[in-house]
């Protein structure tokens, strides 16, 4: 057995046990560096490796090997994870190998069963497996018994950091983390495991904010050679049937220096005759006798996806195999497609959101489907990744549907952005393994308001000195002034949210009561006051608003018919009837980095024919590239479109897109007449402009621009923008200056508006 033998004599004799059993024959160089920094340091572990890497047993081997030598008097371990499901697939492998070990896992969060949690309370010991928000549960209402149950707790895992670092929940296990040094009086170490860091030392940061101690983040290069990828694309009303044609799959083979991309169809002759839909009809075909994800970005079209491909399976006369995954499912149902996918089946598709995305072991996936673009290179990878393991190719297969323009269709609805945006990202990855850092809150108001409360409801009263002293403190706040805080708490006690004692104390107030004896509190992202939907005994999901009876809705890739409604208990009773719907909830589909929208402009501009790009791809890149060229928008980025309309093309990521469209509204002289300002997401503004002279425009940008952009003159005084849960409990001068700091982007806008005016002099 070749393994690192200084190591691997350090593990427990039942790792060395469980290694033997499952063949392996060597340790990975992130298992050999976890266990060197666990076992021969003091200090944070920060591991950044490919998905399937052995990630999870890099961090626990070492763990559990220390653990098993001392004696359990309270928790010893906390693993922390975004997702319910990353819990449940993390207890089953946690509790497999400790089987033997004598220390107990617990998993603790809102579908586990009160006597699990009983039993942890009143026996902790070992790993404790929990989410945010029951450890905020925890803190907030068993303030008294932290210190019994984490004693000695020694080490705190958490998993999917790159989901959590730039968001209000990973801010908040940075608060709890903090608060529960407090109580217990030591300091734990910290493990954080992620596939896609962008940047290792701001992670690193992140991960040992408030500990004091050095976080050490051993690189790993990418080990991974070779991928298949597959993009293809496909006009919805096109009545041509020869695009779905594959009589004869093509096959290429591209080296770079670092990755070699096999990209192939599938093997067979597919069916001409799209009953359907071309391009679901080809997604059909690409799931035939393997087992699959099928990623789509949206809960709709997700819903729509699996909708439809039962309806192709029903026409051809074949079996519904298909399951289906995301946040508004009950438990059940996730849960069966969790395991269908655990199983050792072929032949099963799971249709998912990015509640598939994270590393829930799914054993050997033969090929991942995403329908259009991937958002970011992280959410490419993270997809790419779940397939591929157990040594096997990752494989990825890309369709991109879209109405085939008609005649007069405008200039920047002729580009398929969606298409552009995979190749931008793949390349950006390929060429520079450039992946997005992550842009953490600089005032995160809403949270603070959250913690407030927390700590208030944990310690009865506090004097706002105290209180301050503990708030401000915490490593989110940081950049959170006593200034704005002290204007913070003065709002609490008007709205009722606290109250002021005569004694000078602070106590939550009885609206703050009702606020924080919610269950939903606990979390700090935004929920909606969705409705349950029950077919007989079982649950199927939620939605937002409820059908009248007699309606329809689609649910888990079905539809429902409405027979009851309890509108005072939130719930909706159905039946199940044929057909097929859309159905649409409300979402933030994240931003995207300016160097994407900088790549797809360099998509258009150069010749290269990326050799993943399948026939029909190559076709509408090709279009779309000659449509570029003789528009003249690669040269100048601001095109006529006839009559008064213009469009412009800023190619900047979404917050210095976004402070580009406050510029041009606020900063932009009446003398030019502009007007009719409009927008897709950050790919392009159109607008009208009476005077016509788009020089003058552009030269006038570059010189209010040319001092520098005051970013507060952007923010209207009337304005008060709400993103976050508890926005509305926030004073509306704080929500315009963290609106500021944290969603507007100066710096790019600048550098880009002196390009604009330099087109023009050429």
């Amino acid at each position: 057995m070749c393994m690192n033998k200084d190591i691997y004599n350090r593990f427990a004799p039942f790792i060395i046990e469980y290694i033997y059993k499952n063949g392996w024959n060597e340790l990975r160089p992130v298992q050999i560096e976890a266990a060197r920094v666990l076992f021969d340091t003091d200090k944070n572990l920060l591991l950044s490796s490919t998905t399937a890497s052995g990630k999870t047993e890099a961090a626990f081997f070492p763990i559990i090997s220390m653990l098993s030598e001392k004696d359990i008097s309270s928790f010893n371990c906390i693993y922390i994870a975004p997702l319910k499901s990353l819990i449940n697939d993390q207890f089953l492998r946690l509790d497999g190998l400790l089987e033997l070990s004598g220390i107990p896992v617990f998993h603790w969060h809102g579908d586990i069963a009160a006597s699990h949690k009983t039993k942890a309370l009143k026996m902790p010991g070992g790993i404790l497996q929990i989410t945010p928000e029951s450890l905020e549960s925890m803190l907030m209402n068993r303030s008294n018994d932290i210190p019994r149950l984490f004693a000695e707790l020694e080490y705190i895992v958490i998993d999917e950091i790159h989901v959590l670092m730039g968001s209000d929940r990973g801010n908040q296990i940075l608060c709890q983390l903090s608060r529960l040094q407090k109580l217990i009086g030591r300091i734990p170490r910290r493990v954080g495991l992620s596939a896609t860091i962008g940047r290792l030392d701001e992670a690193a940061l992140w991960l040992g904010s408030g500990t004091g101690r050095e976080t050490e983040a051993p690189y790993f290069k990418d080990d991974r050679t070779m991928w298949r990828l597959a993009l293809e694309h496909f006009y919805i009303d096109n009545s041509d049937e020869d695009q779905r044609v594959e009589k004869k799959p093509e096959t290429f083979l591209t080296e770079s220096p670092e990755i070699k991309s096999i990209v192939h169809g599938n093997g067979e002759e597919l069916n001409a005759q799209a009953f359907i839909d071309p391009g679901y009809e080809y997604l059909y075909d690409c799931t035939k006798g393997k087992k699959c994800l099928v990623f789509s970005n949206s809960r709709e079209e997700t819903e729509y996806v699996t909708a439809t491909l039962r309806q192709i399976a029903d026409k051809r006369g074949e079996p519904d195999r298909f399951f289906i995954h995301h946040g508004n499912l009950s438990a059940q149902i996730r849960e069966e497609a969790e395991t269908r996918l655990r199983n050792n089946e072929d032949n099963i598709v799971t249709c998912a959101t990015v509640t598939m995305e994270l590393g829930i072991d799914i054993c050997r996936l033969e090929r991942v489907i995403q329908m259009d673009s991937p958002t970011s290179v992280s959410s490419f990878l993270q997809r790419l990744g779940r397939s591929g393991r157990r040594d096997n190719i990752p494989e990825m297969m890309m369709i991109f549907r879209e109405d085939e323009p008609l005649p007069d269709t405008p200039l920047p609805q002729l580009i398929p952005w969606g298409l552009l945006r995979a190749i931008a990202i793949i390349q950006l990855y390929i060429e520079e393994r450039f992946i997005e850092p992550v842009n953490v809150k600089k005032l995160p108001f809403s949270l603070l308001f959250h913690q407030t409360m927390s700590v208030l409801t944990a310690s009865g009263s506090l004097a706002p000195a105290e209180l301050a002293k503990r708030i401000l403190s915490l490593p989110p706040f940081t950049h959170v002034s006593k200034e704005d805080f002290r204007d913070l708490l003065v709002s609490m006690i008007k709205n009722d949210y606290l109250e002021l004692t005569e004694d000078g104390e602070l106590l939550v107030g009885l609206k703050g009561e009702r606020l924080t004896n919610s269950f939903k509190f606990y979390a700090v992202f935004k929920d909606s006051e969705d409705f349950t939907v029950r077919c007989g005994s079982d649950e199927i999901g939620t939605i937002t608003t409820p059908p009248p009876v007699g309606d329809r809705f689609a649910l888990a890739g079905r539809v429902w018919e409405v027979e009851e409604l309890d509108i005072s208990h939130k719930l909706i009773y159905v039946k199940s009837v044929e057909g097929k719907m859309g159905i649409a909830w409300p979402g933030d589909y994240g931003e995207i980095h300016t160097k994407i929208m900088q790549r797809i402009r360099r998509v258009l501009e150069e010749n290269t024919i990326y050799p993943y790009l399948k026939k029909n791809a190559v076709q509408r890149l090709l279009h779309a590239r000659a449509i570029a060229e003789k528009s003249g928008m690669l040269k100048k980025s601001i095109v006529h479109l006839g009559g008064y309309t213009w469009c412009l093309f800023p190619w900047l990521g979404t917050r210095s897109f976004r402070t580009m469209r406050r510029f041009i509204k606020e900063k932009t002289s009446s003398d030019f007449g502009l007007s009719g300002l409009e927008f897709d997401g950050c790919c392009y503004f159109t607008f009208k402009l009476e005077s016509g002279d788009v020089r003058g425009l552009a030269e006038y940008w570059a010189e209010e621009a040319a001092g520098g952009i005051d970013l507060e003159s952007l923010v209207a005084p009337s304005e008060a923008p709400s993103f976050d849960k508890f926005d509305g409990a926030i004073p509306p001068s704080l929500l315009r200056r963290a609106y500021t700091v944290d969603r507007l982007r100066r710096d790019e806008l600048e550098s880009r508006l002196s390009e604009l005016a330099d087109e023009f002099k050429n």
